[in-house]
């Protein structure tokens, strides 16, 4: 397995395809380096014994020790860890970990690609090539992330009743080495810092739609890819230093005719795999969540028990009530994906048929819990930072810079003026009070705030998901004969 060090080096060599504010730059560059340090994490803590049985796993292809985050899920157990990993992870660095990504867009095409192989009574090996494609991964300690998201033009159209085909990535050529693919996805958390870009459709496909049910692997630097990224990024300090300055990047990735050969090819024109792709992609993301939408309740938790506290009101009773509140949500959606990972069998959700057997024997998380857990912690996100900057006042909207708590003229009249309780120590308070400024206030924070809300899937997605895949009909049914109808 890699070192951080290894990884950066690994992107240094890589070509120059990231486009930031008009201009192209490195993957070193200095806006980069806080999402770096992100995934530096999952790097750095795989020999540290507090996290080494989370974060590393025997390999099913070869057995040997490899990352979590290149893992194909095998067990329960695999689902227990990949969800106890997310959470542990994203308790350090506040937020995404963002290698969840190409985890669950890898078990999602290893399944995928078995099935369209069945399909296809061994004409294709799209399954075969994945594998291959999966050892390497594992080997070399990739970092992969997943390109779903279409930017879908009109949404009320399908993507063959577009005015323009491009607006859902599609096969413009088929060769004898390979295809030609063009379109753009977007939203594609750490694609400008991965090692490989892993395509997945995003939506169920009709079977004249087989251009657009495709799904492949490149690398992030492949010719005829551009990816034209923001950040969100903290602002720097100079003295009143955070412990872990996080950050985030996602880009709108572009294949401009962009051509990949047979062997990087896991799906395409199989559309009813690719509908099915779209919602295992989904399935495991949700499943994910559980573990990183927890962690992000439990330190916002703390951000207001610590406001509560330096503002001299850790005793007030409304205050009492508000952290019981993030306390349920967090925790509920811990346990639903703990279900969802505890009743995970190698079953999938078939509209119109119910669960039925699905890939090699790998292990899918029941959807229904994954989503009534995802639902649960996306719908409450803004009611979390609504509960913080309820306790927190409005001091973090109006915080003065760090450097009028460092000049000379101003500095003690800022620190004697801050004060609230006088058992905290002033420069702790002046930390917390920028801290919060930064989750609430601050450009990433309310980016943030919609990535918590809408990444994974929008609660409406979720809610789709619920009602489509509950027996309603079952229940109404129970109610009948209790009711004594007989209709």
């Amino acid at each position: 397995m890699r070192t951080k060090k290894q990884y950066i080096e690994g992107l240094r060599k890589k070509n120059h395809n990231i486009y930031f504010n008009g201009k192209t730059i490195d993957r070193d560059d200095e806006m980069m380096m806080p999402s770096i340090d992100v995934m530096g994490i999952t790097f750095d803590l795989v020999s540290d014994p507090k996290y080494k049985d989370l974060l590393t796993v025997k390999s099913h292809l070869t057995g040997e020790t490899i990352n979590r985050f290149n893992h194909i899920c095998h067990s329960t157990d695999d689902l227990h860890k990949k969800q106890d990993m997310t959470r542990a992870l994203c308790q350090l660095v506040w937020g995404c970990i963002q290698r969840c990504m190409g985890l669950d867009a890898s078990n999602t095409i290893y399944n995928v690609s078995y099935e369209a192989d069945k399909q296809n009574k061994g004409s294709t090996e799209y399954h075969k090539n994945f594998k291959k494609w999966l050892e390497r991964f594992q080997r070399e300690d990739l970092v992969g992330c997943c390109a779903q998201t279409d930017v879908k033009g009109d949404r009320m159209k399908r993507p063959s009743q577009q005015i323009d085909p491009d607006l859902y990535v599609h096969v413009v050529e088929r060769k004898s080495d390979g295809i030609v693919v063009r379109g753009c996805k977007v939203h594609n958390s750490l694609a400008s810092i991965a090692d490989e870009i892993l395509v997945v459709p995003t939506r169920s496909l009709l079977p004249e739609e087989k251009d657009w049910a495709v799904a492949f692997a490149v690398p992030a630097d492949w010719e005829g890819v551009k990816q034209v990224v923001t950040f969100h990024n903290i602002r720097e300090r100079d003295v009143f230093k955070k412990g872990f300055a996080q950050g985030s990047s996602d880009s709108y990735t572009i294949f401009d005719n962009c051509f990949i050969p047979w062997e990087r090819v896991f799906l395409c024109g199989e559309t009813s795999h690719g509908g099915v792709a779209a919602l295992l992609f989904a399935l495991f993301h949700r499943h994910s969540y559980s573990g990183c939408k927890p962690a992000l309740g439990e330190l916002l938790l703390g951000t207001v028990a610590l406001a509560a506290e330096y503002n001299g009101i850790a005793k007030a009773s409304h205050v009492r009530d508000r952290l019981a509140e993030i306390i349920r949500t967090a925790e509920l959606g811990y346990a639903a994906g703990y279900t969802g990972s505890a009743l995970g069998k190698p079953e999938v959700y078939m509209p119109g048929t119910g669960l039925v057997t699905y890939g090699p024997g790998s292990y899918i998380p029941n959807s229904i819990y994954c989503n009534v857990g995802r639902c649960l912690t996306g719908e409450a996100v803004y009611r979390e930072y609504e509960i913080l900057c309820e306790i927190s006042g409005g001091i973090p909207a109006t915080f003065p810079h760090e450097a009028d708590f460092t000049n000379p003229v101003t500095a003690d009249l800022l620190k004697k003026y801050t004060m609230r309780n006088p058992s905290i120590n002033i420069n702790d308070a002046i930390k917390l009070w920028m801290h919060i400024g930064d989750v609430l206030c601050s450009s990433t924070g309310g980016i943030t705030m919609m990535a918590n809300y809408h990444g994974g899937g929008s609660p409406i997605m979720e809610s789709i998901a619920i009602t489509s895949q509950y027996d309603i009909d079952a229940r109404k049914n129970m109610v009948k004969k209790i009711a004594g109808i007989e209709g």
